[in-house]
């Protein structure tokens, strides 16, 4: 059980590394399309409310799920730990048909090269979690 807590921290912190690069990545096309973003203040306003950053609120809240599972009084079971880490495998899964995250995360990655790196050291984790399984 302690492998699979120690697999799913690993996860949580590549998950959070491209979570702040997609962030990143689109507060700049947001920005090449309206304009700078004036304050801190009002970023996190659009971050949190406005349709364009919305795609990348399933990402936060599985990395919120992660970070309660692992913060729980009761030990992480190892089978919780793989039903999150199979919740991230599917997620990372971009597509270039239809909506919501997969689609938006396709087009992150095919416009943004610190997007692909984040990503790729978060699925390699994948790779190496089904090696020592």
């Amino acid at each position: 059980m302690k492998d699979s807590k120690k697999k799913l921290a690993e996860l949580r912190e590549a998950l959070l590394a491209l979570h702040k690069t997609l962030v990143d990545s689109e507060r700049a096309t947001y920005e090449e399309t309206f304009g700078p973003i004036p304050s801190p203040g009002q970023f996190l306003q659009l971050l949190t409310t406005d349709p364009w950053f919305g795609w990348l609120h399933p990402l936060s809240e599985l990395i919120v799920t992660m970070d309660q599972a692992m913060d729980e009084k009761e030990p992480l079971t190892d089978k919780a730990a793989q039903a999150l880490i199979a919740q991230a495998r599917q997620m990372l899964k971009a597509t270039e048909t239809g909506d919501g995250f997969s689609k938006h995360y396709y087009e992150a990655l095919q416009r943004d090269p610190d997007v692909v790196l984040a990503h790729g050291k978060a699925v390699r984790l994948f790779a190496a979690g089904k090696k020592g399984e």
